[in-house]
């Protein structure tokens, strides 16, 4: 990675590791280049830092990496054998979700504060917490989710299904909100574009609960998604065609991110302290005594509650939390 003098600046904040310092340190590290005016720039996608990776090689970037020469050339129209790609940090993975316990079962909160199985409902994949994340996603630990938990969700399943287990009864109120949502894109006949809204969405994410957080710019954001929330349900989808209809896939995700989108800036808000990606410049330490533990987002009430880390043996003792050096 290099800044606009040309220089690896990585070797600064992480001696030792470098380049492959955890994700959310480097990204930490390429934001402070950019804030402190060492990023590069460019009139069509703005501030960036460069990734050098002309030293391997034409051919081996071409046949151990073409998925990234055909997206630099796609989308920056450079090849990374000629001249650096043009980065910056980004939404990549959701370490939170559904809360499961390690059978895939979706758990929720009861009136007493404890957690139970929601009967018939399962997650699995990155959108359930199991957790095996924490609060900064380690490369590669995701095939956890998959191979691991994926497969013993299956596995329960089967025997689940096997011995007369089923979902709950349904209501006749779940099947209203589930078609209310489907059926207002349809029905909505004046309106916002979708497009606009979407992209305000993402400034308001990128500029407000990114790479560092600070509880003025949060608050201001979140006033800004509740802003952006209520345009959304008056948007309308412009394309009404009933087959091959992608703007109705697309304004149907649109849903789904804004819901996300504000979890995590509660969420985020919530969070007093600093925590691997959580970072915050007004709480800038780790603080175990308050917030070693989980935190759930309730969409119908919008607020907050704390859930406790398990920390038991089960083969093997818990590794402690402590502070990290590269």
């Amino acid at each position: 990675l290099l800044n606009k003098d040309g220089e690896r600046f990585m070797e600064r904040y992480a001696p030792n590791a470098k380049d492959l310092a955890g994700r959310d340190v480097v990204a930490r590290s390429m934001m402070t280049e950019i804030r402190e005016g060492r990023g590069c720039d460019h009139p069509q996608y703005g501030p960036h830092i460069k990734l050098k990776l002309d030293h391997l090689g034409r051919e081996t970037l071409e046949s151990r990496l073409p998925g990234v020469c055909e997206l630099s050339q796609t989308f920056a129209h450079v090849h990374p054998a000629d001249e650096p790609i043009p980065v910056i940090p980004t939404c990549h993975y959701m370490m939170g979700g559904v809360p499961t316990n390690v059978n895939g079962q979706a758990l929720t909160k009861s009136a007493d504060g404890s957690f139970k199985e929601v009967e018939g409902l399962f997650a699995v994949g990155e959108i359930a917490c199991v957790s095996v994340h924490g609060a900064n996603r380690l490369g590669g630990n995701s095939l956890l989710d998959l191979v691991v938990f994926g497969r013993a969700a299956g596995l329960y399943l089967e025997k689940y299904l096997g011995e007369g287990g089923g979902a709950t009864e349904y209501s006749k109120d779940d099947i209203d909100a589930g078609l209310t949502r489907l059926n207002r894109w349809e029905s909505t006949k004046q309106g916002e574009d979708p497009v606009q809204i979407k992209k305000d969405l993402q400034q308001c994410m990128q500029m407000n609960f990114s790479v560092f957080r600070e509880g003025e710019a949060m608050a201001e954001g979140l006033s800004q998604l509740k802003e952006i929330r209520e345009r959304l349900q008056h948007a309308k989808l412009t394309d009404n065609s009933k087959e091959f209809n992608t703007q109705r896939i697309e304004c149907l995700e649109l849903d789904n991110l804004m819901e996300t989108a504000y979890a995590t800036a509660v969420a985020a808000n919530y969070r007093t302290e600093s925590r691997g990606a959580h970072s915050r410049e007004d709480f800038l330490d780790r603080d175990d005594a308050n917030w070693l533990c989980h935190t759930i987002y309730d969409p119908n009430t919008e607020e907050m509650s704390k859930r406790d880390v398990n920390m038991e043996p089960k083969f093997r003792e818990a590794f402690p939390p402590k502070a990290r050096t590269y």
